[in-house]
């Protein structure tokens, strides 16, 4: 596993544990709800299960020819938790002060994750083939 992957898979931990911590904000201080429900779904959607799925899809996936795509892994990394971490910062913030020039953040922040997704869709592209296409690939044959 290489430092991105693990990067991605720890990542995904600590959105793990802030879901937590906001489900049970949530249930001792029913009031924050309103504030931060969309930040405890996208910690626990996102920043959790789709980091997970990333970080693990990056290191357990096959490189036909044995092709890397560090470069790749690391700007899906930074493009997509910078992006959500900045989501998960400034949107509460918004919901509770509502100045409008935060919503352009949010915009930003929205475009930031979704490229680190993009990303992350076309490094793997190459990657999903069939057990044949990948025989092939390791025995040498076009």
């Amino acid at each position: 596993m290489s430092r991105v992957q693990a990067l991605f898979v720890r990542t995904a931990l600590v959105y793990l544990v802030l879901t937590g911590l906001l489900g049970t904000v949530f249930l001792a201080w029913p009031r924050w709800m309103g504030a931060f429900r969309v930040v405890h779904v996208h910690a626990g959607l996102l920043g959790f299960f789709l980091s997970l799925v990333m970080g693990v899809a990056f290191w357990l996936m096959p490189r036909p020819g044995g092709r890397r795509t560090p470069r790749l892994e690391a700007w899906a990394f930074a493009l997509f938790h910078g992006g959500l971490a900045l989501r998960v910062v400034i949107d509460p913030w918004w919901r509770m002060v509502g100045p409008s020039s935060l919503r352009w953040v949010l915009v930003v922040a929205g475009a930031a994750t979704l490229a680190g997704m993009v990303i992350f869709a076309v490094a793997l592209w190459g990657r999903a083939v069939s057990a044949e296409a990948l025989r092939r690939s390791r025995s040498g044959a076009a």
